[in-house]
């Protein structure tokens, strides 16, 4: 579960947001701050893994509430001002959202947040344990399906849609190809062909121009064999 606070001096927005996550089974809420003094607070407190961040706040501001963070969680800015939009990715947010924002968009958004990787161990030790599996969810008409990223095989590019094959099922997106690849995280994924992308840990063995994994052939492209050369090093 990855636990969160909404930071916002708007009620409407924490309802919106809290709204959003309740469609979401791996976030926990914790709590409502309608200011980064409250929030500052509640985090000295409590460990959090994610915070929905509001920008323009009384007393103290978004970014220069952050910057008082030695150890910050990760950051969904949720705002309507666009302009501050570098200065966030400069402190490495997850991700600038736009008010008004949609479901979709804030979908998108949680998607790209890591899973918990560390468990407080007494007061002043973490333990590394090895995190739950990454789910992500991925919109097939008018439906969102939870997927695990370690069960995804590979993924192909088909028209205007990319076929997302699992070890169980296939799911058809309305996303390129090259959208789907930065949605899975890139490391964990190589592109061998200008409409195919297989995860790593699936490759069964490669012949000539082919990737065998499971029960499926992957072709490889003549402008991505140097991808695949890499890879055996």
């Amino acid at each position: 579960m990855i636990t969160y606070i909404i930071i916002d001096d708007e009620h409407i927005a924490h309802d919106i947001i809290k709204g959003y996550c309740d469609l979401l089974p791996n976030l926990e809420f914790k709590a409502n701050c309608y200011d980064a003094i409250e929030a500052i607070d509640y985090l000295s407190k409590h460990d959090i893994d994610l915070i929905f961040l509001d920008l323009n706040m009384p007393k103290l501001k978004g970014f220069q509430f952050l910057k008082t963070l030695s150890s910050p969680p990760n950051v969904i800015v949720t705002t309507a001002y666009s302009e501050f939009a570098i200065e966030g990715y400069e402190l490495n947010v997850v991700d600038y959202l736009l008010k008004p924002f949609s479901f979709e968009r804030f979908l998108s958004a949680v998607n790209k947040v890591p899973s918990p990787s560390t468990s407080p161990i007494g007061k002043d030790h973490k333990e590394t344990i090895k995190p739950e599996g990454k789910q992500i969810f991925l919109k097939q008409n008018n439906s969102y399906i939870q997927v695990d990223i370690d069960s995804i095989l590979f993924i192909e590019a088909s028209g205007n849609y990319t076929k997302v094959v699992t070890s169980t099922t296939t799911i058809s997106i309305r996303e390129k190809i090259s959208d789907t690849i930065e949605l899975l995280f890139d490391n964990d994924f190589i592109q061998v062909h200008k409409s195919f992308a297989v995860a790593k840990k699936h490759i069964v063995s490669i012949k000539g121009n082919r990737i065998f994994i499971g029960d499926y052939m992957v072709p490889i492209g003549k402008l991505y064999k140097a991808n695949i050369n890499q890879l055996l090093k």
